[in-house]
């Protein structure tokens, strides 16, 4: 069945979107402004430089560096240990050269142990005057690493701005890379005290250039010419990061016309709903802003016997660009059409899209597979390196547990153990034995049979872990499971978790979860407020599916910034849903943020 689709909400509810947009954006704070003028004048990198040289110095020892350096690839901190312990004695000091390497790897064995802070101090060392370039750039590129996994952001990407001033040119696109993507993960308080305090123009200039990006409308690029203008020796000025490049160069107002494919009638039309929400309360609040002037179709996939149906009907009507659509079976169906007019912002994920005609299928979705991958970051990133895992038996279970191994696993960390369940009636079950009760109490019986009296006994967990992650499908489970934890000796071990945990409505039932660590979507620590008073003003009950009405946001968000998505690895958007980054299947990632449960509440941390 064919049918007409609407161009614009139902009135009443655009009327209280625009109202409620406009008002709540005269409330919002006045942008910062640019405090370039009062920076000191200060030499900028040029560029074409050829950078250090980066051979280290010769050394008597270089077996034993090499060795150990190969022991650290492996992650074998005590044979890289043994093979330093080797080197000099005490009637002939080492060199400040093999002094200085031998410093470095021993900070490298520290964070391999997961003794952060120590190691974070044996590279900070290793900026004094004097220090071997070569040694000094390897530590610079250790402590930026260590420093964007420990949650320091901005360290991060000052540290990379250094390195990138002597570089060598292959190692600079991935240096401007990582300095974009740590901007983006800062705040814009963040981004404007570290703009007041510095007095270095490169450094400054990157910082300016994130707080741009992020404020300007994707069709006023204004801002952004002149900020080049002023930085033309700027290192980011010739080839702008993070898909800027490709927006300043893409022609004004290239979208006339957005198609939504999206289900509002059947089984999965209150998702579809709260999809459209999200995307509409952004919509409106362009359109109040100046921007926003394209037509928008919103056509009920459930009124078409097909995606592709719709899809060719989007076409029809002049669409271009076609948003959605929701399901994984139906972006599946379109991943397998011979010809792509149009470009498709699909919102879920297919297992296989295979070449097609024309323009892409970009697949943005809320996947948990995205948020495994992050909690092992942060809780590697906090010194955790041995873990044990407590999921639910079957399919979901097992992919969140691919997901997590995967990543813990390249970043150096190990699993002591993985225990499932598959019920509430296997929670204590479960727990106990990834602690190792289980083995604590088989010693206490053998010890009572042998000595053939009673003893008194206290069970002890094991003590090879120092991180748990909770992979719970939804909040009842975790709620049960954290308590046991702490009954059973482990309430000091930090537990990290999934957003799945968490409904996304307060609950004071959540106070059994308190101190669990989880990630979670900016929208719902605070992040578009604005936007989500006016989806609640709407009256269409769709809050209730928050996280959903954060994926129409970013829907927006992409469509606006389509054009900067051709810039691939280098993509890095500030989203409702995660920062945002593409690979090369055109497949959207999201980096969710860190938060905590104090008492029932969540907070970001």
């Amino acid at each position: 069945m064919r049918q007409t689709p609407s161009w614009y909400p139902p009135l009443p509810q655009a009327i209280a979107l625009i109202a409620l947009s406009v008002g709540l954006l005269g409330c919002s704070s006045t942008p910062q402004e640019s405090t370039s003028q009062q920076v000191p004048e200060q030499q900028v990198t040029p560029q074409g430089q050829a950078g250090i040289d980066l051979q280290l110095p010769a050394s008597e020892y270089s077996a034993q560096f090499s060795s150990a350096e190969q022991a650290l690839e492996r992650f074998d901190w005590m044979s890289a240990s043994v093979t330093l312990d080797t080197l000099g004695d005490t009637q002939q000091p080492l060199s400040m050269n093999d002094a200085s390497y031998s410093n470095y790897l021993r900070a490298r064995i520290a964070y391999v142990r997961g003794q952060q802070s120590l190691a974070l101090r044996g590279l900070a060392m290793l900026e004094a005057p004097g220090t071997n370039p070569a040694l000094q750039y390897r530590a610079r590129d250790l402590h930026r690493e260590a420093l964007a996994l420990g949650g320091s952001s901005l360290e991060s990407a000052r540290l990379a701005d250094l390195m990138l001033r002597d570089a060598p040119a292959d190692h600079s696109a991935a240096l401007r890379r990582d300095i974009w993507t740590n901007l983006q993960r800062a705040d814009n308080a963040q981004l404007q005290q570290a703009m007041n305090a510095t007095t270095d123009l490169q450094w400054h200039g990157w910082l300016e250039l994130a707080s741009i990006a992020r404020s300007s409308a994707a069709d006023n690029t204004t801002d952004l010419t002149t900020w080049r203008n002023n930085n033309y020796q700027h290192p980011a000025a010739t080839d702008m990061p993070g898909g800027l490049q490709f927006l300043m160069e893409s022609p004004p107002a290239q979208m006339q016309k957005i198609a939504l494919l999206l289900p509002l009638s059947a089984r999965l039309g209150p998702a579809g709903k709260a999809v459209l929400d999200g995307y509409m309360a952004s919509y409106y609040a362009a359109r109040s802003d100046g921007g926003a002037r394209h037509e928008v179709a919103i056509l009920d996939l459930d009124r078409y016997p097909s995606a592709a149906a719709a899809y060719q009907d989007a076409l029809a009507r002049g669409a271009n660009l076609v948003v959605g659509p929701l399901s994984k079976e139906a972006v599946a169906e379109l991943a397998t059409l011979a010809e792509r007019p149009v470009p498709i912002l699909a919102l879920n994920r297919a297992e296989q899209v295979l070449p097609a005609t024309g323009s892409p299928l970009v697949q943005m979705s809320l996947a948990p597979e995205d948020e495994a991958t992050r909690i092992a970051e942060l809780a590697f990133g906090r010194g955790a390196r041995r873990a044990l895992i407590i999921r639910p038996a079957g399919p979901w279970g097992s992919k969140m547990e691919q997901a997590l191994r995967q990543r813990w696993a390249a970043l150096g960390g190990s699993i002591a153990s993985s225990e499932t369940y598959n019920g509430r009636d296997e929670y204590s079950s479960g727990v106990k034995a990834g602690l190792g009760i289980n083995n604590s109490e088989r010693r206490a019986r053998n010890i009572r049979d042998m000595l053939a009296t009673n003893t008194e006994f206290s069970a002890r967990r094991r003590q090879d872990v120092d991180a748990i992650f909770l992979l719970s499908s939804n909040g009842p489970q975790a709620r049960s499971i954290k308590p046991l934890l702490a009954f059973h000796y482990a309430g000091a071990l930090p537990i990290y978790a999934t957003s799945s945990i968490y409904s996304g409505l307060p609950d004071p039932r959540d106070k059994d979860l308190s101190g669990i660590n989880l990630v979670e979507t900016p929208w719902l620590l605070g992040a578009s407020s604005g936007l989500r008073v006016a989806i609640a003003a709407g009256g269409t009950d769709s809050d209730n599916y928050t996280r959903l009405n954060a994926l129409g946001a970013d829907a927006y968000l992409l469509q606006s910034r389509f054009m900067q998505l051709q810039a691939g690895p280098d993509v890095a958007l500030r989203g409702n849903t995660g920062l945002l980054s593409i690979d090369a299947q055109s497949r959207l990632h999201r980096e969710l943020s860190l938060a905590t449960f104090d008492g029932s509440e969540l907070r970001a941390q």
